[in-house]
């Protein structure tokens, strides 16, 4: 198994064990994120590690599939639309153990794909390293709304690399998204939970330093950057960590200062 398929599954197996303590009443508990429930979260990432099998098992009608998903948001549908209408009369119990299912079946046919093939995607075709790396990441990034309604603390791992370092790769992709001109990419230096200094860009103007899970949570707008240590020094550094975003879709704000911060 490889480590990035290692991480995905360790993240997953993480939040399983926080899902399977909650009660009926917890699952209904509203989160930061668009107002979505606990429940809304986990539908969401269910709904996605199905696509990602579809992507697996049926690559050639794959094309046929994004049709389908781009006529129901022609007609004003979205995504989370769909996942209610297919998963939101489950009992709780149900959608935990349908989730649980199906994050292991996507890992089990990842771990299946053979030497450089590509899965098929929304976007450009990705090798299954890095679908299992934007996989980690947004379980790990919806997990964190469902700890943060909790009032539960989550204590890092060094898998948060995984987050990091899709964090920092989505730095150009932040500013395209939002159709403003890149600024020069910035140094980054971040302290992991072990205490490990990570460097990328180590030649590059302008500098985010701080720890890991700061910035993971910035990265992912679970915090805003104001909220959190990072340090960041340069136009293109503070450009970016006010509206860094590394995960797809439209362009979205981070929450406001002062609204979400990191619990000591």
């Amino acid at each position: 198994m490889s480590e990035a398929i290692a991480w995905l599954r360790e993240e997953c197996e993480e939040l399983e064990a926080l899902l399977k303590g909650l009660s009926d009443s917890d699952w209904n508990l509203v989160t930061d994120y668009k107002d979505w429930t606990i429940a809304d979260q986990v539908m969401h990432l269910h709904q996605v590690d199905m696509w990602g099998i579809r992507a697996v098992t049926d690559p050639d009608n794959w094309p046929d599939y994004v049709k389908s998903v781009r006529a129901y948001q022609a007609e004003g549908k979205t995504h989370y639309d769909v996942a209610r209408e297919l998963f939101g009369d489950l009992p709780r119990g149900d959608l935990l153990a349908l989730w649980s299912k199906g994050w292991r079946e996507l890992i089990g046919k990842l771990e299946a794909v053979v030497g450089d093939d590509k899965l098929p995607w929304f976007g450009p075709p990705m090798r299954p390293d890095s679908f299992a790396g934007a996989r980690q990441m947004e379980t790990w990034a919806h997990g964190q709304r469902i700890w943060d309604i909790l009032g539960k603390t989550r204590t890092p791992t060094e898998r948060i690399r995984g987050i990091c370092e899709l964090g920092v790769r989505t730095q150009g992709w932040t500013f395209a998204n939002r159709k403003i001109e890149r600024p020069p990419v910035a140094r980054v230096e971040l302290t992991s939970p072990s205490g490990e200094q990570w460097v990328w860009n180590p030649d590059a103007e302008g500098l985010v330093k701080g720890s890991a899970l700061d910035f993971a949570l910035v990265v992912v707008q679970s915090r805003n950057v104001a909220d959190v240590g990072l340090i960041c020094e340069g136009d293109n550094a503070k450009a970016w960590m006010a509206i860094a975003q590394a995960y797809a879709g439209v362009p979205a704000d981070p929450p406001k200062p002062g609204t979400l911060k990191v619990p000591k």
